[in-house]
């Protein structure tokens, strides 16, 4: 693994953007990257935001696309745009994976600070300098911000904040907050890291995020995860604002199962669950677990909130997805 820059140069006086100094190999203050898949129509939406950024007085920087084996018309979005816009860079990633085209533009990457969001999101015109003053004001390796919802149709009623992560929206904090714990994790929509950092404790899992058509997630959470436990500072900035377009077929009970059983077997595939005494790899406690679990989803359709129901129900669908990734993780050991 490479080794941290020796140094960097003072941070910029409170509240100010200023130059962080340049860490070996980069030669730009900070660069944006977003990964995308055959979403060719969003990405120039996203694209647009970007351009019209509010950037002074940062002007070294960048935008990186990391076209993860699209099969729309992707590229052609991005050489339009490249026209009249000479930040914009066109990357290729032919390893299918969230993971994979992150760490590509992580690679590519010629800026200190690398920003990632995605393709379905539209930052607020301020929030290059929110993000990079905060960075600095903080004294910090990496941080996250808000992720407001942009709805394609009013959500259902029982979709209510406690479901938000599933759609990677943030919405309950708008104050700066020390990230203390992989559960305050930012979400990929707005999250930001030092390239220093990766430097230090490598890029993303690849064994974690989604994969084509697949949901599964937890390369965040494993990420800060080992920020935090090399000593590393991470913050929420309240006022680091994106917002995140909400398909409607995202706004489904069948989307958010599929949701959490993906993520879930993923998460027990890479993760593994702890006990000793198994059945096809499966420790025998889960087993009453899953039961009394299903017996609360019938009590819940019975008498609960819309909302709490269902929750009951993305309790089973975890622990199947669970099952299923400890299975699968003992048929290939024994191939």
């Amino acid at each position: 693994m490479k080794q941290p820059p020796d140094s960097l140069c003072s941070s910029p006086p409170e509240g100010e953007v200023g130059s962080f100094g340049r860490p070996c190999g980069t030669d730009l203050l900070a660069s944006i990257i977003v990964c995308t898949y055959n979403r060719a129509d969003s990405l120039r939406d996203t694209l647009a935001a970007l351009k019209a950024l509010q950037t002074q007085p940062v002007d070294d920087w960048e935008v990186i696309v990391v076209d993860n084996n699209s099969r729309d018309h992707t590229r052609e979005v991005v050489l339009a745009a490249q026209r009249d816009w000479p930040r914009l860079r066109y990357e290729f990633e032919a390893a299918q994976g969230l993971s994979h085209a992150r760490n590509h533009g992580i690679a590519a990457a010629r800026g200190e600070v690398l920003l990632f969001t995605d393709d379905d999101v539209l930052p607020e015109p301020d929030w290059l300098q929110v993000t990079l003053s905060g960075l600095a004001r903080h004294g910090a390796d990496a941080c996250g911000g808000f992720i407001a919802p942009l709805w394609e149709t009013p959500p259902p009623a029982w979709l209510t904040a406690r479901f938000h992560g599933f759609l990677a929206v943030r919405t309950d904090r708008t104050d700066d907050y020390p990230i203390d714990s992989p559960a305050k994790a930012p979400y990929g929509a707005n999250m930001v890291v030092k390239k220093s950092v990766f430097d230090r404790i490598g890029g993303f899992d690849t064994g974690r995020g989604r994969t084509g058509k697949s949901l599964a997630s937890g390369e965040d959470s494993e990420l800060f995860e080992r920020i935090l436990a090399a000593g590393m500072k991470a913050v929420f900035l309240g006022h680091s604002r994106v917002h995140h377009k909400v398909e409607a077929f995202r706004c489904t009970k069948a989307y958010m199962r599929r949701w959490r059983f993906q993520t879930s077997r993923n998460l027990a595939i890479s993760k593994g669950v702890a006990g000793d005494n198994r059945i096809f790899n499966i420790p025998m406690y889960l087993f009453p677990q899953v039961l009394r679990a299903l017996v609360r989803v019938l009590t819940g359709r019975l008498g609960q909130p819309a909302d709490e129901a269902f929750f009951r129900e993305i309790i089973v669908a975890h622990f199947l997805g669970t099952l299923s990734g400890l299975v699968a993780s003992r048929n290939a050991a024994n191939r």
